[in-house]
């Protein structure tokens, strides 16, 4: 018999215990969750594509010409003309030879690294990746590296050392823990160098970073031949749902012949393919998306500096406030509930231990005057906090 409860326990006195939400209403600056209103700065819909009536009214009318669901693999009969029409306008948004749909994120990273690794093969990754990117590089069966943070010494060090038949270096392109970016530029010298092959989730670029949102492949001027495996979602800056690859006709190819997680899955819903396409054009029509973003972001940072607050290195729309105990983020959190303001508090093991954080994002639906909500109420927080920790200390004197 498991001893689940046990485990359970330990968690929870860890402070590592994690419980759902239940959202009420669709995404967007002010949401009602578990029969309560909110200003919330917790979700990935940088854009504001989720609740988008364009977007909507695309799903809603792609569902009366393809029905609710997929219905079959993409290799049977679940590849429709709207997945199709998706993939031929993201290679060209992407500038890649093709791309290939999979139903999430997760599924894309796990099909990818199995599908072009073995045994005889190593893989690189950069140590604050996604979940993901470790377990299918774990799962691969290829010698597993994790390299020093955004650290091209070190994984130069490492890449001299293999005798590998195939090397892949894995990274993510905004780091969705940190929201700073990967040192593209160094990683595509070094690939070369070594004959690597380099892949990059841009799960948290795609939509946010370029002058079309194009993500770190545009905004550092990346070709197919410098960057091979780009990887997108289209559940975050998208405002839908899904999973794409984007690269050259061999790896499609490979891609529909061996990715398990592509194979043996139904497709998504077509109208949820249909829908993406409307989130395409307008992300790269209403470039206004992202220079508000950019506003409220230096609005926020700018605020963080005169409150004293501990700020990571990101200019992406996600703003890590660094608090350090699991305890006091859990605390941050809360207080800041009971104020209205929605933001999680992320622990580990997502975060190593000693680096817990208030993980706020911010969407093109903020308004400046959310900002300020947000600062006033991190402000009342700090001191609360510091006030408790403070009685805390001085009754502990008094015992000892």
């Amino acid at each position: 018999m498991f001893d689940l409860e046990t485990d359970l326990r330990a968690r929870k006195e860890a402070g590592l215990y994690r419980s759902r939400k239940t959202l009420e209403t669709p995404q967007g600056p002010e949401v009602t969750v578990d029969g309560k209103r909110y200003l919330a700065f917790c979700s990935n819909d940088y854009l504001g594509l989720a609740s988008h009536p364009e977007v909507s009214n695309s799903i809603a009318s792609a569902t009366q010409d393809y029905g609710t669901g997929g219905g079959a693999s993409h290799l049977v009969v679940g590849h429709s003309r709207a997945h199709h029409q998706l993939e031929e306008e993201l290679a060209e948004f992407t500038g890649r030879e093709r791309v290939l749909l999979f139903s999430n994120g997760y599924m894309a990273n796990l099909g990818v690294i199995s599908a072009l690794l073995g045994k005889e093969d190593a893989v690189f990754q950069d140590r604050l990746n996604h979940a993901s990117l470790l377990d299918a590089g774990l799962l691969s069966g290829a010698r597993f590296q994790r390299y020093l943070h955004n650290d091209v010494d070190n994984l130069e060090k490492r890449l001299a050392r293999t005798q590998a038949r195939r090397k892949l270096i894995v990274t993510d392109g905004v780091f969705s823990m940190d929201g700073d970016l990967a040192p593209m530029t160094e990683l595509v010298a070094t690939a070369e160098k070594h004959n690597a092959w380099l892949m990059v989730d841009d799960a948290h670029g795609f939509g946010c970073l370029g002058k079309q949102g194009g993500g770190v492949a545009e905004h550092f001027g990346l070709s197919q031949r410098q960057l091979p495996v780009l990887v997108g979602t289209l559940g975050k800056a998208f405002g839908t749902a899904g999973a794409f690859v984007a690269g050259s006709e061999a790896l499609i190819e490979t891609l529909i012949q061996f990715a398990r997680t592509y194979i043996y899955t139904t497709s998504m819903p077509p109208a949820v393919a249909e829908a993406s396409r409307t989130s395409l054009r307008l992300l790269q029509q209403e470039n206004w998306r992202r220079e508000k973003l950019t506003i409220l972001i230096q609005q926020f940072r700018k605020g963080c500096e005169q409150l004293g607050l501990e700020l990571m290195d990101s200019h992406s729309p996600i703003q890590p406030v660094m608090v350090g105990s699991a305890e006091a983020a859990v605390a941050m959190s809360e207080q800041l509930a009971s104020m209205g303001i929605l933001v999680t508090p992320i622990r580990p093991p997502t975060v190593p231990k000693g680096t817990s954080r208030l993980r706020i994002t911010f969407s093109a639906s903020h308004e400046e005057h959310h900002v300020q909500q947000l600062l006033d109420a991190l402000d009342k927080s700090t001191h609360l906090l510091c006030e408790k920790s403070s009685r805390k200390q001085s009754f502990q004197e008094e015992v000892s």
